[in-house]
């Protein structure tokens, strides 16, 4: 019989890559829960975990494995769920260790030496940066997303605007957050600042890279390295590369320190993420964070350049297998996510019809283009956008080698049709 998987967020891009995976034959997927329906105007974590415990509990048959590739809340509701049904999962504990960007830094300092300076900042009373921490520096809540409230400051000034901002905005998810902390038995440090506080830390230079991995009975297994390239002059991320071009010493230093720090958090039977920076001037490594899931922007990247999406090593991990990953067996030499964005806030009028995204896919081979926005948004109203640019398409590329690839994101977006009024100023 197929094993019964709940996807928790489900979304229809992603249940395109679950269909095409080695092991989709083997399994029956059952949607938990859509996307639209946890991240909304606002996130009710109660009322999410609710929600999904009465469609399990409604459910005639086994459930063999629960599986989610979003960020908060669905990171941290899948241990709590597992351990409901008793299937085998990481504890809740360690993922929040991972989630709450503070405690994830206590947890680095006991074991590695590659983090940046840090300190807390309270942005409802606090004017000032931590003492001791230099500018520039970014400043950002203990738990976000998408560089969702994550500002880089230059001075006082700046400091002071940006907490501005995350006051207005912080609620969003650090109400849900502290929300999630009630489950945790937390260490006192952790549980007297909460989940509405910041994070400040001094700024970090060099090529940001993402490192992907899992452990699976003791051993913990590094299965890529995937470049982040921003946009010129601007911390907004152009696209997603993958395989890295780091030299491959560099490579080998991120997966130690990867290991150490996985080791000491627990991380059984998960996939995770890490993002580091690597400065080619005096090749120091400075690991930003980590995350507690692998990255479902990265699954057709995988898939494109090893033959097998990153999502197959957390089915099979769900279901207590051996993931087992391939290396280089893909119709591809290279892939990236490439994101199509506007730097000014507007008024999307009118966005590229399915028939013409189905053309410029067809002239376009190799390509997969995703709309972020539609006709009547405001750019400035979208959840999930960074703090510097706003995001207008996600368009999926494979190519033989780099050049190729750059040429074919640069034929799509001459391609896209958008027609967007200017409303206020620069997105800054």
């Amino acid at each position: 019989m197929p094993a019964n998987v709940f996807v928790l967020g489900h979304d229809e891009h992603n249940q395109r890559i679950l269909d095409d995976m080695p092991d989709a034959a083997q399994c029956r997927f059952h949607p938990l829960l859509t996307f639209e329906e946890i991240y909304g105007e606002e996130i009710r974590f109660g009322d999410v975990l609710a929600s999904a415990q009465r469609e399990l509990d409604a459910f005639d048959g086994s459930i063999d494995a629960i599986i989610g590739f979003w960020d908060f809340p669905v990171s941290s509701i899948l241990p709590l769920l597992r351990t409901r049904c008793g299937l085998p999962t990481a504890s809740l504990e360690e993922v929040v260790m991972c989630e709450h960007k503070y405690w994830s830094r206590l947890v680095q300092q006991k074991v590695i030496d590659e983090y940046p300076p840090f300190g807390l900042v309270d942005p409802e009373h606090d004017q000032d940066p931590p003492e001791g921490l230099r500018y520039p520096m970014w400043v950002k809540p203990v738990k976000s997303f998408s560089s969702v409230l994550a500002f880089g400051v230059a001075d006082q000034d700046a400091f002071r605007g940006a907490l501005g901002k995350i006051r207005e905005g912080i609620g969003w998810v650090g109400e849900p957050f502290e929300a999630l902390l009630e489950h945790v038995d937390l260490p006192p440090e952790i549980a007297t600042v909460g989940g509405k506080v910041c994070l400040a830390e001094e700024a970090i230079t060099g090529r940001q890279v993402t490192l992907e991995g899992y452990r699976y009975r003791g051993e913990v297994v590094v299965y890529g390295v995937v470049d982040s390239v921003t946009y010129d002059n601007s911390p907004s991320f152009l696209r997603y590369q993958y395989p890295s071009s780091l030299p491959d010493e560099v490579c080998h230093r991120l997966g130690d320190i990867s290991r150490r720090l996985v080791e000491a958090i627990g991380l059984e039977r998960m996939t995770f993420n890490i993002e580091y920076f690597w400065d080619p001037g005096t090749n120091a490594i400075t690991l930003l964070e980590i995350n507690p899931r692998h990255s479902q922007s990265h699954a057709e990247l995988f898939e494109d350049v090893d033959g097998m999406a990153n999502h197959e090593a957390m089915l099979r991990l769900a279901l207590d297998r051996d993931p087992e990953f391939p290396r280089g067996e893909g119709k591809y030499g290279v892939a990236a996510k490439c994101f199509v964005r506007r730097f000014v806030d507007g008024v999307v009028r009118r966005h590229p019809s399915p028939e013409e995204i189905e053309a410029i896919q067809h002239i376009v081979p190799g390509t997969t283009i995703d709309l972020s926005v539609r006709a009547g948004d405001r750019l400035g109203d979208l959840h999930e956008q960074d703090s510097y640019s706003y995001r207008l398409a996600s368009v999926y590329i494979g190519a033989a080698d780099e050049a190729e690839l750059t040429m074919k994101f640069d034929h799509v977006v001459a391609a896209l049709l958008f027609e967007i009024d200017d409303v206020g100023d620069a997105a800054d």
